[in-house]
């Protein structure tokens, strides 16, 4: 008889107007790698902040037997107390505080005299063994990659004594190569008994790393697949997520591209914010015309970012020197407000930090951009601003009852959507997309791909900075690989492969 760690029975979770658990059930075999995929907006984040106690015991329906024994979590202290621990796509981690405070952060290890920090940098030093991470536990967190930082947290999770880890898009940020490092690392944690839940959207992960696959859907759990002889591919998995096949993950279009260039960028430079003497992008040239998607490929790193960030408005770096020219004008872009009047969106791989208000409505975070468009003697028309809203609430497709909910409470592929629509209203003629698809499901990728395409065929320019090399090879026109702030090779859709690519970053890492 299977050992059961835990079994979720009839869980249902209600909000204001939407039913995000329906009678969900869940069972998890002691010592697997367990899976929960399903389209976003399906419950699985729902699920996962009910059985740690993030949304406590009376706020939902139904019984979570843990062990064994029936658990009534009031509180995130209380689940782990038991050993549950959860890990969420946005990392809980203070930035200016090092490895080590935050490990114990809420647990500090106490001394005679206030926290013990010879104990508690040992202890840190001992979890970070155990993760394979090789810095320092005295390292500030905002010293150390996103990946490590991920590792940080599982180091934190092991430091709670965990006995069942939970992972919420545990990969969306990181590379190819991180990625599989952390996926290495469940499966050694799996070998000395430890259980896991995982939620990813990134399929060919869940088939490499999971024993068994859960599928929700609207709010219901759908399935259970086995995968222990790692025999269930992602076009299995995708019917179970949506309801149907999906014969092609990239939508066709006509390549209409035109000679005429939308923006051009001549010997881009820029400096670190704060360590005015590092250079984050050197001297770097490229140009995307309109009707071109060009994508821009690189390792967690590689200056992308900043290069985008630098452009628009200068809402990054420092001592920053080159030419911008858009729409065939030399223009300099002293604020982020010139940016947007000069015709440029950046669409911030950071939605929910620095893209959307989550405390306000998708009506009035779709018109932010440009808000003169639905005023009239400087005050706000809401019925104009509804109407703008409720235009890209249809053409995109998102799901909410009303463009007056709450952003914030909306799933992370309807966020995204509303960021598009944000800067779709604003008009702009050259849209930079920085991860426009992390952390959704493959059928709101294929929307938003959609959405990528519908654009350009206005003659709009659009760049796609992206983590996932399918994706790039999958939309683009041209593809520019960034490697330690430089450009290193530019390549055109028919000539680019991941192997390409590749070669591309190694090469310029041994000159």
């Amino acid at each position: 008889m299977a050992d059961k760690i835990l079994v979720m029975k009839n869980i249902t979770k209600e909000f204001p107007g939407v039913k995000a658990l329906d009678n969900v059930n869940l069972e998890v075999e002691r010592g697997e790698i367990h899976a929960l995929v399903g389209e976003n907006g399906a419950g699985k984040s729902t699920l996962m902040n009910v059985l740690s106690g993030i949304y406590p015991y009376g706020t939902y329906t139904g019984d979570i037997l843990y062990n064994g024994e029936e658990c009534r979590f009031k509180t995130l202290r209380d689940s782990e107390e038991k050993g549950i621990v959860i890990i969420h796509q946005e990392l809980a981690l203070v930035p200016e505080l090092s490895i080590g405070e935050n490990m114990f952060l809420g647990n500090e290890r106490k001394g005679k005299f206030g926290i013990n920090w010879d104990q508690t940098y040992h202890e840190a030093q001992q979890h970070m063994d155990q993760v394979g991470l090789k810095d320092d536990a005295t390292t500030l967190i905002k010293d150390i990659g996103t990946g490590k930082q991920q590792l940080v947290e599982i180091a934190k999770a092991l430091s709670k004594n965990v006995k069942l880890l939970i992972l919420d898009e545990p990969t969306s940020s990181l590379n190819e190569e991180d990625s599989r490092m952390l996926l290495n690392l469940l499966l050694d944690f799996k070998k000395q008994g430890l259980t896991s839940i995982i939620i990813s959207h990134k399929l060919n992960e869940i088939a490499y790393v999971a024993d068994k696959i859960t599928v929700v859907r609207d709010g219901a759990t759908i399935e259970t697949l086995d995968n222990s002889d790692r025999k269930v591919d992602e076009d299995r998995i995708i019917r179970g997520m949506v309801g149907r096949e999906i014969s092609d993950r990239y939508p066709t279009r006509e390549h209409k591209v035109s000679s005429e260039i939308g923006m051009e960028v001549k010997n881009w430079t820029v400096y670190h914010p704060v360590y005015v003497e590092k250079k984050v992008v050197d001297n770097v040239s490229f140009n995307v015309h309109k009707g071109e998607i060009v994508g821009f490929s690189g390792l967690q790193g590689a200056g992308r970012t900043e290069l985008a960030m630098s452009i628009f408005g200068g809402s990054y770096g420092a001592n920053i020197t080159g030419e911008l020219t858009i729409g065939g004008k030399s223009v300099k872009l002293k604020s982020e407000r010139a940016a947007i009047e000069a015709g440029l969106a950046y669409v911030t791989e950071d939605r929910k930090g620095n893209g959307l208000v989550l405390e306000e409505t998708i009506a009035q975070n779709t018109t932010l951009a440009r808000l003169e468009k639905v005023c009239s003697h400087g005050i706000i028309d809401v019925d104009k601003e509804n109407a703008a809203a409720e235009e890209f609430r249809e053409k995109l497709n998102t799901k909410t009852p009303s463009v007056q909910q709450l952003v914030g409470n909306l799933s992370g592929g309807n966020q995204q959507k509303v960021l598009l629509a944000k800067w779709m209203f604003a008009d702009a003629d050259v849209l930079v997309l920085d991860e426009p698809t992390r952390g959704i499901d493959v059928g709101a990728k294929y929307e938003i791909y959609c959405i990528m395409n519908d654009m350009v065929a206005q003659g709009k320019s659009v760049i796609m900075i992206s983590s996932e090399m399918p994706e790039l090879l999958g939309m683009c026109d041209r593809i520019y690989v960034m490697n330690e702030g430089s450009m290193v090779a530019e390549m055109t859709a028919a000539e680019a492969t991941q192997e390409k690519i590749m070669a591309a970053i190694l090469k310029s890492d041994k000159e």
